[in-house]
């Protein structure tokens, strides 16, 4: 498995694919590998005209690949809605592969059009609620795959499940993105219970790109105005890190490898877990308890007010 390539990807021929925050990073780099392999990618990005410029570099990798661009702004659950509609249609209401990769790194407190924290808003509850308008597309075709990021960072803290959105708690951001992240996986791995139990054609996985060159931490440092973060993770990620096009393996492994099983979660399988080809990754104790996981998706539905689908 570690050797695995985006050259070994089975043919994506006939598969649509959605990919948040496909307009950089890691999301870019999945919609590469994917396009070079036939599939009808949808790009769903907050920017259009970062989108569109996204699109145009996809096609100009694989010119034959049927891109097309859509609104989607995470931390607005009417762009969700929009979007999910927007999707089903083009889609011909039949979605393969859900990639909720998109997400923001360590911001100042903020709140999202709906009032949730910022990086709880748009990393967690706007990827649940996306997943669960988008299931009944998801669940109309073969092998159908939700793939969400978390990231080694679900590993040093615990969810908070009765102030989730830093309404009463002072506000740390580094440990909010932590939070946000374990939420990822718990949410992935308690859809795919659920999946499971509904006999549902369709399995969620959850992937970390280990320490991988993004602009991830280096837009962190510019929401913040702190220009020596933004300096710092810019060396750091120049010295220490993967190259995307490697980073997005254990994504891409998720979301086209016959062999995975729904529930898994996949990481570099080198030392640490930060740099390598993909292999199992480690979760946290926290993100086990399964008690927490229902009540998290529970209170995922309670607060984006859409119907948790399986339920």
């Amino acid at each position: 498995m570690r050797n695995w390539t985006a050259e070994d990807m089975p043919d994506q021929n006939g598969r649509t694919v959605v990919i948040t925050g496909a307009n950089s990073g890691l999301g870019l780099h999945s919609a590469y590998a994917l396009a070079a392999k036939g599939a009808h990618l949808l790009l769903a990005c907050r920017s259009p005209e970062r989108g569109a410029r996204a699109v145009d570099q996809v096609r100009t990798t694989a010119p034959r690949a049927k891109v097309e661009l859509v609104r989607l702004d995470l931390g607005d659950l009417a762009s969700i809605r929009a979007a999910a509609e927007d999707i089903r249609e083009r889609a011909g209401d039949r979605v393969h592969v859900l990639m909720n990769n998109a997400g923001v790194f360590c911001p100042p407190l903020g709140r999202t059009a709906d009032g949730f924290e910022t990086q709880m808003g748009v990393n967690h509850l706007g990827h649940a609620a996306l997943t669960w308008l988008l299931m009944p597309a998801l669940r109309q075709s073969p092998d159908a795959r939700v793939v969400t990021l978390s990231s080694l960072a679900h590993r040093r803290t615990t969810l908070n499940l009765d102030d989730l959105n830093y309404e009463r708690r002072r506000y740390n951001a580094f440990a909010g993105y932590g939070e946000a992240k374990l939420a990822n996986l718990m949410f992935a791995q308690e859809l795919d219970r659920r999946l499971s139990a509904a006999d549902l054609d369709v399995r969620s996985l959850a992937a970390h790109p280990g320490l991988t060159d993004t602009e991830l931490g280096a837009n962190g440092g510019r929401a913040r105005k702190n220009k020596v973060l933004e300096l710092g993770v810019t060396l750091f990620n120049k010295v220490a890190t993967m190259r995307p096009e490697r980073g997005v393996l254990s994504q891409l492994y998720a979301a086209t490898a016959p062999e995975v099983r729904g529930g898994q979660y996949y990481g570099p399988a080198g030392a640490g877990e930060v740099w390598g080809g993909p292999g199992l990754a480690a979760c946290s104790p926290e993100s086990q308890d399964l008690a927490v996981a229902a009540r998290l998706y529970e209170r995922s539905g309670e607060l984006t007010g859409i119907a948790p689908d399986p339920a």
